[in-house]
């Protein structure tokens, strides 16, 4: 509005109107006003336009009427009283200012979002219909769209999928700069190291992220209010931190709601976003360039959002979004992240190998302040192996691996007398800078693992070998790694062909990052460094690196002692960017603190205990009630038979729901094992996975229901003639409330609830019978295939107390593009992935919440065979487990059978052929289970799809599950007993009474 309006001078109003009566008779207001509005390069509503331009002719007529008061004003003798009113009617005219460029501001994003949301809209139906699935696809061009990294997490903080950009920029200007400039120069960063003393914090200023007596007041009188009580409206300007950029916005907080409004107009697809109270899941104080200001949230379905604010807002927003009691919202009575990190109980877990390496350092790094969308606090992994040079790797080989109890700066004994020296020697003229070893904190390899253009081609991320070299033979040169270097293989590859320049030895490309020669492909890579994360030597020794990083030898004494000390404005609360007045050192500052890093927060205080060794976890946890991964026991495991339905009919799906509520009233903690027999029959058996008093170590009931004519649960609609009743056309929702079924002869999704013992909707979408049906991993969508070529997503509704009520009867998503019958399905709303197969012999993978298109996966397979999909399944990082059936064309009786693996982003990574039909598989973790008709349970490696463990058992596999924690393998025979597999136990030794 600043650019519509002339600035008010300082003299007399009547000559301020005069020139503003002169501006507005100009021709260029309404085009100047039409340009300011309404950009050339957007669509608008004319309606919309029409109506400000009526407003604003009327706020002109207005000031017209003032200017002619004015102009009378002029002709009375000068006094207070006119000096008084013209006074009052400047004050006028201001507020009509403002409240005009606050409507101004609103039309432009009612504008702007009605355009992204047209041109979302547009580019997804044009990449589907274009698409080589589409009607408009043109085989002869081709269609090789350009990607980028998806902010979507899975549960362990894991980013494995890319997204088509549609904005797509190769940085062709940076290209060009980087290759007519020299080599770099530091010391314009390091003119900015003394900027930080008029910032340093003595050390009892250093506080904690806490809620002041206020804040914690507040939410306390309304959780004792309760929630009927409470009316909250809260409207703060704060920043939208992202990876790439910072975009300047508003935070408005209703009963309901949590919305976030792009105010940069230059934008023209804003950054706007809201969100349901009821899908909060954690909230987190952060820091931003060093100031207690900022909140991150994280969402149920696993995306988070990086806000700054300005300081005393931040505490604010906080306590009124707890005052208003989120549902699903995990909170403490403290913020403190050491205390965080201690009520957690992530320590304990780790040290008795209930959760990964991988999963330990994500917590720690999240409790901790890293976070995906600010470079300078990445998340921070450490250099895992030494040996980038052999041909071959030997992941038992201690002396492949680097020493973790020392900084990547000091592992190489010369470089450390270096460092030591630098480190003792340090003078600062003024007395206020400490001793520090290094410049640069524990920064993370991203500075160079995602650098597109810019820089020197030699001082990019461009080989693994030599960049570990450079970490061992360059003092200054302290990065560690960031997560995707043990998950994303396509971070190691140049998909989308940037001109990152060439090296200055031999003038070679740069292009994919060279790979160690143990690693056949990046893939590879990533698998063996993931695999050594796991290893039994660096489960022995994280500790120390942990100590290093996040706990006792990250400050004090014992930091200097281990030359583990950086400079002083990279730690946490040793600056305070708000006492600086100028704001070009500020801003100088803060440039500093982008390009060096910030450590993170320190969480422990005490050396950090070691891990127990796998030996001592399995002694633990024999001395416990928790039961051990069956995948750990694979030459070791039991079979025990239990008679799970009648001979004539057997059980054709089985399952133990995994978030199951227990009743207060009752002290029984056994789960539901659900089952559906081939006639429709649905079975509760009483089970649980581990009970010490019994030889076998679990407990199972059955549900003498099933053997008896007239007490049978039994689905109320009859399935289709000619349906193969199969465990896919069965789920059962998480709380084990609902079955859902599919195949009926009407079509319909059949809802049956387990506590009422009957079937309570049957709703009709589809235009033919459901052949297939899948719930995601949350338990809060469900997918539906049907032969009608379609598959449709629906929501799963619950209760105010989590309870699973039913099914929407308004698809969230129709899906499109197969050919023919949909024979398979699977999805994951973490990863906002869908995933069908057709008889058509492709798998189409799609958005979740948006329906979006993605990519088209088509087993290879040879000329005169037609292929059809008859399986697959997805892991919780995407990989897609695909298997095929190949039939002649020319002789339709003779047929082969494959099993195909993809990544989440359309890599064909294995084919093996089968031998045998396979009659129902799953993914869980690493390992591929499946059954065949001939009796035989096999189980491979994910990666690679090699086999560990092949178990005949003689009678025709018809289901399969795996139970919580790994624990048990189900299966259902055609026999109608269920196959119970668990690990073989030696009788514990009772100790002599003396």
């Amino acid at each position: 509005m600043e650019t519509l309006l002339p600035k008010l001078p300082s003299t007399e109003a009547p000559s301020f109107f005069e020139e503003f009566q002169k501006y507005c008779q100009q021709e260029e207001w309404m085009i100047f006003m039409r340009r300011q509005v309404i950009p050339s390069s957007e669509q608008y509503d004319a309606n919309i336009f029409e109506k400000l331009r009526v407003q604003m002719t009327t706020f002109m007529g207005e000031c017209h009427e003032a200017m002619m008061i004015a102009s009378h004003l002029r002709s009375r003798e000068r006094g207070e009283s006119k000096l008084k009113f013209q006074e009052e009617l400047l004050d006028s005219f201001h507020k009509k200012t403002k409240a005009e460029e606050r409507r101004y501001q609103n039309v432009r994003t009612q504008l702007r979002q009605q355009q992204k949301y047209a041109l979302r809209q547009w580019r997804s139906r044009w990449a589907f219909y274009s698409g080589d699935r589409g009607i408009w696809f043109d085989g002869s061009k081709p269609n090789a769209p350009f990607w980028k990294l998806s902010s979507l997490e899975n549960s362990h903080r894991m980013r494995p999928k890319l997204i088509p950009n549609y904005n797509y920029d190769p940085h062709l200007e940076a290209s060009a700069l980087r290759d007519n400039i020299g080599s770099e120069n530091e010391s314009k960063d390091l003119l900015s190291l003394a900027f930080a003393k008029e910032a340093l914090c003595r050390d009892e200023d250093i506080g904690d992220d806490r809620l002041g007596d206020e804040e914690w007041n507040l939410i306390s009188a309304a959780n004792a209010q309760g929630q009927e009580e409470v009316k909250v409206k809260l409207s703060v300007d704060c920043e939208l931190v992202t990876i790439m950029d910072v975009t300047r916005g508003q935070l408005e907080v209703t009963n309901t709601h949590v919305y976030f409004l792009d105010c940069s107009p230059q934008k023209l697809e804003g950054q706007d976003f809201k969100w349901s109270l009821s899908q909060l899941r954690e909230i987190h104080f952060r820091r931003y360039n060093l100031r207690r200001s900022a909140l991150e949230f994280f969402l149920v379905d696993q995306s988070n959002y990086f806000l700054n604010f300005k300081k005393q807002d931040r505490n604010k927003v906080y306590s009124n979004i707890l005052r208003l009691r989120p549902p699903n919202l995990i909170y403490a009575t403290t913020r403190s992240p050491t205390e965080l990190l201690k009520d957690s109980d992530l320590t304990r877990k780790w040290l008795q190998r209930e959760i990964s390496n991988f999963e330990y350092l994500m917590h720690l790094n999240t409790i901790a302040g890293r976070t995906y969308n600010d470079l300078s606090q990445y998340p921070v992994f450490p250099w895992i192996l030494s040996n980038y040079d052999s041909d071959t790797l030997d992941l038992d080989d201690v002396s492949n691996y680097r020493d973790l109890s020392k900084p990547i700066g000091t592992i190489n004994p010369k470089t450390e007398a270096e460092v030591r020296e630098k480190y003792e020697h340090f003078e600062d003229p003024t007395g206020s800078i400490p001793n520090h070893a290094f410049l640069d904190p524990h920064g993370a390899l991203h500075n160079t693992a995602y650098t597109a253009a810019g820089g020197k081609a030699n001082r990019q991320f461009h080989s693994i070998a030599s960049t570990w070299q450079s970490q061992i033979e360059n003092a200054n040169d302290v990065k560690e790694l960031v997560p995707e270097f043990f998950y994303l293989p396509e971070f190691l590859e140049n998909i989308n062909d940037f001109d990152l320049g060439r090296l200055q030895n031999g003038h070679e490309r740069v292009d994919d990052v060279v790979l160690p020669r143990w690693a056949v492909s990046s893939y590879d890579f990533i698998n063996k460094h993931n695999r050594a994360l796991e290893s039994e030597y660096v489960s022995a020794h994280l500790h120390e690196w942990i100590d290093l990083i996040f706990g006792y030898k990250q400050r004090g004494p014992a930091a200097a002692e281990a030359l583990n000390v950086f400079y002083y404005c990279t730690y946490e609360g040793a600056v305070d960017l708000d006492s600086i007045s100028d704001p070009v050192r500020r801003k100088a500052l803060e440039g500093m603190i982008n390009n060096f890093g910030q450590t993170p927060t320190q969480l422990l205080k005490d050396p950090h205990p070691k891990r127990m060794t796998f030996d001592e976890a399995i002694t633990k946890a024999g001395k416990s009630d928790r039961p051990l991964s069956v995948f750990l026991f694979l030459k070791e495991l039991a079979t025990f038979f239990v008679e799970g339905a009648p001979k004539e009919d057997p059980v054709v799906f089985i399952c133990v729901p995994k978030n199951q509520v227990k009743s207060f009233i009752t002290t029984v903690t056994a789960d539901s094992m659900v089952v559906v027999t081939q006639h429709g029959v649905c079975g509760i058996h009483s089970w649980l996975p581990y009970n010490k008093s019994i030889s076998h170590f679990y407990t199972f009931e059955k549900d003498t229901s099933m053997f008896s004519r007239k007490l049978q649960r039994t689905l109320g609609t009859l399935f289709a003639p000619g349906v193969s009743i199969s465990p896919w056309l069965f789920a059962v929702t998480h709380d084990a409330k609902l079955v859902l079924s599919g195949g009926h002869w009407d079509n319909s999704l059949c809802v049956y609830s387990v506590p009422r013992s009957k079937t309570i909707a049957s709703i009709v979408r589809h235009n033919n019978i459901i052949t297939c049906l899948a719930l995601d991993n949350c338990g809060k969508h469900l997918i539906t295939g049907s032969r009608d070529a379609t598959c449709i997503i629906w929501d799963v509704m619950q209760d105010k107390y989590g309870i699973s009520t039913g099914i929407s009867t308004q698809p969230l998503q129709v899906l499109c593009g197969h050919d023919a019958e949909v024979t398979a399905v699977a999805i994951s709303i973490e990863l906002d992935m869908a995933v069908s197969g057709s008889k058509d012999g492709t798998v189409i993978i799609y958005t979740v919440r948006k329906g979006t298109y993605m990519r088209t996966l088509r087993p290879p397979h040879e000329k005169g065979w037609r292929l059809s999909v008859q399986m697959l399944a997805i892991s919780e990082v995407g990989h897609v487990c695909v298997y095929c059936q190949h039939r002649s064309i020319q002789n339709p009786s003779q047929e082969k059978l494959t099993l195909h693996l993809y990544s989440i982003n359309g890599k064909h990574m294995s084919m093996e052929s089968i031998h045998v039909p396979i009659s129902h598989m799953i993914i869980s973790g690493n390992h591929l289970v499946f059954g065949n008709k001939q009796g035989v349970l096999i189980i491979k490696e994910l990666f690679g799809l090699r086999t560990l463990s092949s178990m005949p058992l003689h009678v025709p596999i018809t289901c399969l599950a795996v139970t919580n924690g790994n624990s048990h393998i189900l299966l259902g025979l055609r026999d109608g007993n269920i196959l119970i597999i668990g690990i073989k136990r030696q009788p514990e030794v009772k100790p002599i009474m003396g």
